[in-house]
């Protein structure tokens, strides 16, 4: 971006066309952030939305014979929690592909196992809280329950509660001010225990029932509404998220104040940029995986082989399937990571380096290095590659800004570009700068919202 663009402000540079194009983006976004809380939600909606651009499930192809063509749009789940998009191109897959890689797992109170329970005429549910939280903050909000209930026949029964204006909320009490003296003199870490974070769920007594009458309560609403039984929690997935929509923030509405955005700000922008792109030169994928908040683990995780096994799979139904072609293919790809980063707060300024800091507004963020103090756990994308991603945004004409997480010495974060840069391939962190990051809602500008979208797209094109 010219030295003299860089000076004005980037909304004074939009055209009225561009501006109704960032709130057509937006008001997407906050519908998908308003009902996609969980991993499967978001997978379900990547999945409608795809098949409705074309694409085909790529288990189907396969089991089909069919071989697939450049042109061809295909897709894989991994279940139900992950989710793989391919756009084939004319080039052979062993030269790579253009790779936007988001989580969509966020912070959020897990229910346990052995969950419900009753004290003082109060039933709860005991929670585990999931990724880095302040769990002060969690406590006095109004918090709906979404999951699934896997049943011993088989069945599956979804739950979504609290999102409805008639439905019921649920909270994590605290301590009245008034006793609290003992309380407000611990540390932030300690004020409110991760075992305190129990989720209040009911208050009604079943009536003849002597003993944990307000329990049983419960569990007699839960079998006539649901058909779930108290054991059932021993197969559930059930976490409590903050109740509500996604809202515009301030007076202008030019910011979004949602829960979930990191990483579901990156995971839309990139899945809307795939969804947007023709017949490619360069094969295009869009890969939004699960667990990235607590290091990428498990089955659904980035460290899971679910993309190697996928690629594998893809080379097979283009005909050109051989390991060595498989190896060349994920070295030979180019990949922007596309994660949040913190966003300049003046309120805490001396967190952070103001020369190399993210700011509100001013556009998509690229972190050439993530990691924790001296760079440790990073990436650290290569200075040929970051020049390459130069040229493509300034051509395409997409304001960025490079960041670092805060002042060195102070903590730091990680995504998963680590692990693809194992591959050998061209990995750098970029996405939109957060307020309030891993807070129950956080803060974005809807235009560096729509600029990381229009970054996604000249990449997933040129690089």
């Amino acid at each position: 971006m010219a030295e003299e663009e860089k000076k004005v402000p980037v909304w004074n540079q939009y055209s009225e066309e561009e501006k109704q194009a960032l709130e057509a983006l937006c008001t997407g976004y906050r519908k998908f952030l308003s009902t996609c809380k969980t991993e499967r939600e978001s997978v379900r909606e990547a999945v409608k939305q795809a098949e409705a651009a074309g694409y085909r499930n790529l288990a189907d192809v396969v089991a089909a014979g069919e071989k697939l063509q450049p042109g061809d749009k295909v897709y894989a789940v991994n279940m139900k929690k992950a989710l793989a998009l391919f756009n084939i191109g004319d080039e052979p897959l062993a030269q790579g592909m253009n790779i936007l890689g988001a989580h969509i797992d966020t912070c959020r109170l897990d229910v346990k196992q052995n969950p419900l329970y009753e004290d003082g005429s109060l039933a709860y549910l005991d929670t585990h809280y999931y990724g880095g939280i302040k769990k002060y903050q969690w406590v006095t909000l109004p918090l709906a329950m979404h999951g699934v209930v896997a049943k011993k026949d088989g069945s599956v029964v979804e739950v979504c509660i609290g999102e409805e204006p008639g439905d019921p909320v649920f909270c994590v009490t605290d301590l009245l001010i008034h006793l609290s003296q003992e309380q407000m003199k611990k540390t932030g870490a300690k004020v409110v225990e991760g075992e305190n974070l129990d989720v209040l769920v009911g208050n009604y007594p079943l009536k003849g029932k002597d003993k944990n009458a307000v329990k049983a309560g419960v569990l007699q609403l839960l079998k006539a509404q649901y058909g779930i039984e108290e054991d059932d929690f021993l197969s559930a997935e059930l976490v409590l998220v903050p109740a509500g929509q996604a809202r515009d923030l301030g007076f202008d509405r030019s910011m979004i104040l949602a829960y979930g955005q990191d990483d579901r700000v990156c995971a839309y922008t990139s899945l809307v940029a795939m969804l947007e792109t023709g017949h490619m030169r360069r094969t295009a994928c869009c890969l939004l995986v699960d667990k990235e908040e607590i290091g990428s683990v498990g089955a659904t995780g980035m460290q899971s082989h679910f993309f190697e096994n996928t690629c594998a799979e893809l080379l097979q139904a283009c005909g050109e399937y051989h390991d060595i072609d498989l190896r060349r293919m994920l070295a030979n790809c180019k990949m922007l990571s596309s994660d949040v980063s913190s966003a300049y707060d003046a309120l805490y300024a001396s967190a952070y380096d103001k020369k190399n800091v993210a700011y509100l507004g001013r556009g998509m963020v690229f972190n050439k290095f993530t990691g924790a103090r001296g760079k440790s756990g990073s990436n650290d994308a290569n200075a040929e590659y970051l020049a390459e991603i130069r040229r493509i945004l300034d051509k395409h004409h997409v304001h960025f800004q490079l960041a670092e997480l805060g002042k060195v010495d102070l903590g730091g974060g990680g995504t998963i570009a680590y692990i693809m840069s194992l591959y050998g391939m061209q990995v750098i962190d970029s996405g939109v700068g957060v307020l309030s990051m891993h807070a129950p809602w956080e803060a974005t500008s809807k235009i560096d919202v729509y600029e990381t979208k229009k970054g996604y797209t000249a990449f997933l094109l040129e690089a």
